[in-house]
């Protein structure tokens, strides 16, 4: 399911990063990696405040739906 299905304050595990090369690159630098933990902690119109590796990021609902958890 994509990361925006996913409940708030629930570890999930990264299956995979879909998207285009570039996208896929640029979320893989912000620590969203097939293999790696992520935790909802917040849903705001849509867009989406994660902790993923230790940090706090906020991603578009766009880039939440390519990834896959």
């Amino acid at each position: 399911m994509p990361l925006t299905m996913a409940a708030a304050g629930e570890m999930n595990s990264i299956k995979k990063v879909g998207g285009k090369t570039d996208t896929k690159r640029f979320l893989e630098s912000l620590g969203f990696v097939p293999g790696g933990q992520v935790t909802v902690v917040s849903e705001n119109n849509g867009n989406v405040i994660v902790n993923v590796k230790e940090s706090r990021v906020a991603i578009s609902r766009e880039m939440a739906n390519k990834i896959m958890v």
